[in-house]
């Protein structure tokens, strides 16, 4: 388990850092940033297939179904993506974290909304709590925090379709960003012969950083997928806030994106229903184990 909870950490870190990676490539449009994100981490993960000698088997899972399945998923994660990358070069730093601590509570109401899933009462409350947060924000920006929201529910249903999804996180990103790749790839040459394309244009270093996208994406999928077999979910549920913490001290502290007082409001009312959450949560999963005990002894 403790190598686990480390692969957990490490993934959670990872994502949490990423702004400072996507902004060395802040003259780059988020459109181009997207499309070498998506063709080199295809071209990654099916190195990774090959390496691993599992292409038989991957190619034994796609077929038409599973294309049709994986086409929505590819769309959605997409257009995380896109958002999350534009919104980290344009400073929206600290709101793309909001997004991400909303997104589990998000979650949870898409599990009872399209899965049937039943909460507790005491689960009710925070995601009351967190709606609340939103609003009071939506008050004071004048408008609805749409990045964190977009970022929130776009990852909440990818989250869904995935959770619907027969493959496992490996062969499910390779089909999403093959399903991607021919688009993304046809867009990049399209902007080389218009003579906008910025890869072989800018240097060597942001030529190495736009091929090291696919690495990135995929060094923490699979440090995620490791963690995920090997710690209890709700260890899995605790180290996702890892990710928008560091997110957010980045873009306050290192980037000086402003954050003000009554911000500051509304963030701490949805970090409020998040910690009710987890406490709730914690509870009820230690309730049972309480009685075990007591069975035994009788």
């Amino acid at each position: 388990m403790k190598k686990g909870i480390l692969y957990g950490v490490g993934a959670y870190a990872f994502w949490g850092f990423f702004p400072i990676y996507w902004k060395q490539l802040h003259n780059v449009s988020a459109l181009q940033l997207i499309g070498h994100r998506i063709v080199w981490s295809f071209v990654m993960l099916i190195a990774i297939i090959l390496f691993t000698q599992q292409w038989a088997e991957f190619r034994a899972t796609v077929n038409a179904k599973i294309l049709r399945v994986y086409i929505v998923a590819a769309l959605l994660i997409g257009a995380n993506w896109l958002i999350y990358v534009w919104a980290v070069n344009a400073n929206f730093i600290v709101e793309t974290s909001l997004g991400y601590f909303i997104n589990p509570l998000l979650s949870v109401l898409m599990g009872v909304i399209f899965l049937k899933e039943r909460l507790r009462v005491a689960q009710w409350f925070p995601v009351i709590i967190a709606a609340l947060g939103v609003a009071y924000l939506a008050y004071v920006y004048g408008s609805l925090p749409i990045i964190a929201l977009s970022l929130a529910f776009s990852f909440s249903l990818y989250g869904l379709v995935k959770k619907l999804s027969p493959l496992g996180s490996l062969y499910g990103l390779t089909i999403e960003t093959g399903l991607l790749f021919i688009p993304a790839l046809g867009y990049l040459i399209f902007e080389q012969i218009r003579g906008v394309g910025v890869f072989l244009n800018t240097g060597v270093a942001p030529d190495l950083l736009m091929i090291g996208a696919g690495l990135v994406t995929t060094v923490p999928l699979l440090m995620f997928a490791s963690a995920a077999r090997s710690i209890p979910l709700w260890a899995v549920g605790l180290l996702q806030y890892i990710a928008p913490t560091i997110q957010f001290f980045l873009g306050v502290f290192i980037y000086k994106e402003p954050f003000s007082h009554n911000q500051l409001i509304g963030f701490g009312i949805v970090w409020a229903a998040l910690i009710f959450f987890l406490i709730e949560n914690y509870l009820a999963k230690r309730a049972p184990l309480e009685i075990i005990p007591e069975m035994g002894e009788g």
